[in-house]
């Protein structure tokens, strides 16, 4: 075929995506409808991941399982905001890693709301100001985050979902190179994941600054002279400041995991994890017994960690399986009093 030949083919295949796309949208209102006269919630995250496992596995072009979340999140996304707009309230601001997870999830299409705080997020989704909270729950290289840990018991909301971000982290600078850097904007933890490249570049002897996000990081950069920033590479480029270092980060590998928090419970998708906290009598044995009682359940604990909040010790546990699954329902009728259930919700990654 010429150019003009292939260019007529796919101008053909994209009027019928567009017909295609409208028919889709129809049945999704007509689902809407259903859903409104029931009080059951647009975003399921459980059809969603089904829908996209079922492409995954009968794809046989060259759209890759990565090309594929892209196409159909995004065409999902538009679907709920056509449907029933709803606010997604996250720890802000803009361009920080928390939105980016955001947007993975929701589009680009959606109303995104910036928080300050992870208290705040819960807060205004408890309140109706936003239907859906995106906030981290921990990183690989620096652990559970507490402020989550907490809100999670003080609020009663549940986990809907999970994402996991690849945190990679730049150096940015209006200057022409590192020896007219005087100081340097970010976030404490963003610091402490380029330890080894400040300290092998000689830039720990310059002033490092810790502000509240690396998006505000590189909103100061860019309007100070002699300063830098360590931020996400989506900050420097909204800012439009020059990258002089890319990936600086410690580990390759560094990820951090986010919770989608709202008010709903997912049904079961087949491949689920469940979040809960703990919180057992103070007695010798207490937590092996509690334990035991997965194992004899044949049930796969994912993690454990101990939290204290105002002087008593809770447990984050987390498992393989959802909350109303048979075997799994055993053991919180007998453990109702000590557990409160966090929510039960697709598994995206093993763990970080």
């Amino acid at each position: 075929m010429t150019l003009d030949e292939l260019r007529i083919e796919i101008d053909k295949i994209d009027n019928k995506l567009l017909e295609l796309y409208n028919k889709r949208m129809e049945y999704v209102h007509q689902v809407g409808k259903l859903k409104n006269t029931v009080g059951a919630p647009i975003y399921r995250p459980e059809r969603e991941q089904s829908i996209l496992n079922r492409l995954k596995a009968q794809n046989r072009g060259k759209l890759t399982n990565e090309a594929i979340d892209a196409l159909f999140l995004e065409m999902f996304a538009v679907a709920r905001n056509l449907e029933r707009p709803e606010a997604i309230a996250f720890l802000g601001p803009e361009a920080s890693f928390t939105h980016q997870a955001a947007e993975m999830k929701f589009g680009a299409m959606s109303t995104y709301i910036p928080i300050k705080s992870i208290t705040g997020v819960f807060r205004e989704v408890s309140r109706g100001t936003a239907k859906f909270g995106v906030i981290p729950i921990e990183n690989s290289s620096n652990g559970i985050v507490s402020e989550t840990i907490n809100c999670l018991k003080d609020y009663d909301l549940k986990i809907i979902a999970e994402v996991f971000v690849d945190v990679h982290l730049t150096l940015a600078t209006r200057c022409n190179s590192i020896n007219e850097i005087k100081k340097i904007y970010s976030r404490d933890i963003a610091f402490q994941q380029c330890h080894n490249f400040l300290d092998d570049c000689g830039l720990d002897e310059v002033e490092l600054i810790p502000v509240d996000s690396t998006a505000k990081a590189a909103k100061l950069a860019k309007e100070e002279e002699g300063s830098a920033a360590i931020c996400a590479d989506i900050a420097a480029k909204m800012y439009n400041l020059p990258i002089l270092f890319q990936n600086i980060e410690d580990r390759d590998n560094n990820k951090t995991r986010f919770f989608i928090i709202s008010d709903f419970e997912n049904l079961p998708s087949g491949n689920d994890k469940t979040s809960i906290l703990v919180r057992l009598p103070n007695r010798p044995g207490s937590l092996v017994d509690f334990l035991n009682d997965f194992e004899r359940c044949e049930v796969n604990l994912t993690k454990i960690k101990s939290h204290i909040i105002e002087g008593e010790s809770l447990f984050f546990i987390e498992f393989n399986g959802h909350k109303d699954d048979l075997h799994i329902e055993e053991i919180i009728k007998r453990h109702k009093d000590e557990i409160k259930i966090l929510g039960s919700y697709v598994k995206e990654n093993e763990d970080i």
